[in-house]
């Protein structure tokens, strides 16, 4: 059962897709048409050898407040690639992450690399909206959907050639992830009731992630020690934000930590 900030982003991003859905349905479907996501290519980025990194762009956190005052999704975006990010994820959450649909979209134009929409995502048309921002792929949160809606966003997404992260934080919904179907499976540290952040999550799902998975170990990851220590612990990507967002200069804090992460040792 959702509780907390889960619930209350999941229920308010719902509210609001249904109102845009009603007023700009033909519009989104129209531009959807038009985009041609790189599904694939995420996934494909997440296994590439070495320290794998979506850098994330958001404004604000529950957790933190205001992380950047002055915020410029597409520049911060431009750092992360140019950097060595493997993919950019874009909050366009509305209440607790001053996110908006059009931060994706200013960042689908200023970099190559796939994109991921980070969203509290419950209906087929704010995939629709995904893909229409110029998204490759979007995050599924096990936690706030049930068996049935999870199984039907999965078939979507691929119907829509979207990669889809789905994020897990215990083992029974890593059970359920694995048994829709998820070939991306995100493990979150960050326990989104409470908003702490419990770093054995990781160690205690490693083995249980299949090996035909693409694992993402997601929060609570601050030093490159860390990514080294999940890399040999099974993990193949690693999603980091406030860690970045908080740095006066987001791309640069990042090729800083890739080359520490790649110089060490296992």
């Amino acid at each position: 059962m959702m509780s907390g900030v889960l619930a209350a982003a999941t229920a308010s991003a719902r509210r609001s897709a249904i109102e845009r859905s009603r007023v700009s349905a033909a519009s989104i479907h129209a531009e959807a048409a038009r985009r041609a996501p790189r599904g694939a290519a995420f996934g494909a980025a997440l296994r590439q050898p070495g320290i794998n990194v979506i850098a994330e762009c958001k404004r604000r956190s529950p957790s933190r407040g205001v992380l950047r005052r002055e915020y410029e999704p597409e520049t911060i975006a431009r750092g992360y690639a140019a950097a060595g990010a493997a993919a950019i994820s874009v909050l366009t959450e509305a209440t607790f992450f001053d996110g908006t649909l059009e931060h994706l979209r200013r960042v689908r134009e200023a970099v190559s690399i796939p994109v991921l929409r980070k969203d509290f995502l419950s209906t087929e048309f704010q995939l629709l909206e995904a893909r229409a921002a110029g998204a490759d792929a979007v995050l599924l949160i096990v936690a706030a959907l049930a068996d049935a809606d999870l199984g039907q966003l999965l078939e979507r997404s691929r119907e829509l050639d979207l990669a889809a992260l789905v994020e897990v934080h215990d083992e029974q919904e890593l059970t359920r992830a694995i048994d829709a179907g998820a070939s991306i499976v995100g493990v979150n540290s960050r326990n989104l009731s409470t908003l702490e952040v419990d770093t054995g999550t990781f160690d205690r799902l490693a083995s249980r992630l299949p090996s035909d998975v693409v694992a993402v170990a997601e929060s609570g990851l601050r030093e490159a020690g860390d990514l080294r220590r999940l890399k040999a612990r099974r993990y193949d990507a690693f999603l980091i934000g406030e860690r970045l967002m908080t740095m006066d200069e987001p791309g640069a804090a990042l090729g800083v930590l890739l080359s520490a992460a790649s110089e060490m040792r296992t």
